[in-house]
């Protein structure tokens, strides 16, 4: 989602953007408990997304549907007074993320590429290839926020969250980046089949 397009923030005002509600969510957990925790992520979710859009005048589409999660989960979290749906939001996220881009993958479509495409240019095989690889890694993801929700005290289910999720991630992408360097492309070959 993109309407304007304004100045391109820099990388440490890009990764403040991004890991900032995470940072405050696991902050007013520690203070105050899941509750509070979940009221100051979802402010925070908001915030971001403001500064986000302010400074480059555009929405991006990840972390426009994480925050509606953020916004929808969390209200029940709070209404419900109920930490079950926190700890299911993030399940629920990354098992719809897995299955747009392995369903991508199955009809012919590369929804990464339609994320990261004005980025990185790569062949077509290898934009199929790193859906599948992306949409197992969420899938994977998923299955192992279950286990940990299921299985262990809330508190220690936010340390999962904030320090086992976010580094998995960064993990993945640094081991899939010889993978993409291989296949990248020159801009005037993007365009060839």
């Amino acid at each position: 989602m993109s309407f304007t397009s304004g100045p391109k923030p820099g990388q440490g005002t890009k990764l403040l953007i991004e890991l900032g509600p995470l940072v405050a969510f696991f902050a007013a957990n520690w203070l105050g408990g899941i509750f509070w925790g979940t009221g100051v992520f979802m402010a925070a979710t908001a915030v971001a997304l403001a500064v986000s859009w302010t400074l480059t005048g555009k929405l991006a589409m990840v972390p426009l549907v994480s925050a509606v999660f953020v916004a929808v989960f969390g209200a029940l979290t709070i209404w419900l007074h109920s930490d079950l749906f926190i700890k299911v939001k993030v399940t629920l996220v990354n098992l719809l993320f897995g299955a747009v881009l392995l369903g991508g993958a199955v009809m012919g479509r590369s929804y990464l590429k339609l994320i990261m495409g004005e980025a990185v240019k790569l062949t077509e095989a290898a934009w199929r290839t790193l859906s599948i690889r992306w949409g197992v890694f969420f899938l994977g993801l998923a299955f192992l926020n279950e286990i940990v929700w299921r299985n262990f005290p809330t508190d220690q289910w936010v340390n999962f969250k904030v320090f086992g999720l976010l580094p998995l991630t960064l993990l993945f992408a640094l081991a899939n980046a010889p993978f993409m360097s291989k296949h990248m492309i020159e801009d005037d070959q993007a365009g060839e089949p």
